[in-house]
């Protein structure tokens, strides 16, 4: 058995100094997430270290990782950039990569500038809002998100952005259903990472439209992936779109759209099957 233990690292690249962590042997594994840091996917990468070398990251300005200019928005074109300096690193052989939500939107992102570093990407719920059609009124909404940030404060524009997202007023989950519980830490970082989210990384996350064409040439083997329980819910219905304009079937994941989360386990051996193809 692979030791599930993660080694920390750091990497220093244009404007940032990004914080990742290694854990297990085989093939290369990348798992990142936007806004949401490596400690989100502990559960899922130490159910995958017998298997896989499994790396997650910080995204820049996030949890431990930092950056120099602390004024600007943050694209998923400058966060792929930094994935690909990050794989570069790590030896340069394509890796396969998992993204979730907003990290499923920088894989595309880094597909299209560097195909050649990603084997297969697992695409789970990304925003793409732009391929729906009706992106304007959800680009309206988002924007009211932004300014009830700038107006209100966190607590009032997540508040809005959940229930916009279909992510809050869903039925009671069932008394035996697997939920996750964060830590006090975790919480902490949480807050801290919803500021980055609301100030910096909900508008251009959102509002970044794929490479339809440039995605289907490229060699990487994409995989839109979807919450077996988020049906209808924003996220899912970007996925639905993504695959349509693919030409591929979107693959139901256990749980919603942070099924990883609670159920790490089953989520992990259907992301192994995906990755292996069996």
């Amino acid at each position: 058995m692979a030791d599930a233990e993660p080694t920390a690292h750091m990497l220093d690249v244009p404007g940032a100094r990004l914080y990742y962590e290694r854990r297990g042997s085989g093939p290369l594994l990348l798992m990142i997430g936007s806004p949401m840091d490596s400690s989100g996917f502990a559960p899922l990468a130490s159910a995958l270290a017998d298997r896989y070398t499994v790396v997650t990251y910080d995204p820049r300005g996030i949890a431990n990782s930092s950056r120099a200019d602390t004024s600007d928005d943050v694209t998923p074109a400058q966060q792929a950039d930094d994935v690909h300096r990050l794989l570069s690193a790590l030896g340069g052989e394509p890796a396969d990569l998992f993204g979730s939500s907003g990290g499923a939107v920088v894989g595309l992102a880094l597909v299209t500038a560097h195909p050649d570093q990603v084997r297969t990407l697992a695409a789970h719920e990304p925003p793409v809002v732009e391929l729906l059609a009706d992106a304007a009124q959800l680009r309206a909404k988002i924007q009211d998100i932004y300014d009830t940030y700038r107006s209100e404060g966190a607590e009032k524009a997540m508040q809005k952005f959940m229930a916009h997202a279909g992510l809050g007023g869903g039925p009671a989950p069932e008394a035996d259903a697997p939920q996750w519980e964060p830590s006090p830490e975790q919480l902490a970082r949480m807050r801290a990472t919803t500021e980055q989210f609301l100030a910096h990384l909900v508008r251009p996350t959102t509002r970044y439209r794929p490479d339809i064409e440039a995605l289907r040439a490229a060699s990487t083997r994409i995989v839109v992936a979807g919450g077996a329980t988020s049906k209808g819910q924003l996220a899912n219905r970007t996925a639905v779109a993504l695959a349509d304009q693919l030409g591929t079937t979107m693959v139901d994941f256990p749980g919603d759209h942070g099924g990883f989360l609670a159920l790490p386990e089953q989520f992990a051996r259907v992301l192994d099957q995906v990755l292996t193809g069996t």
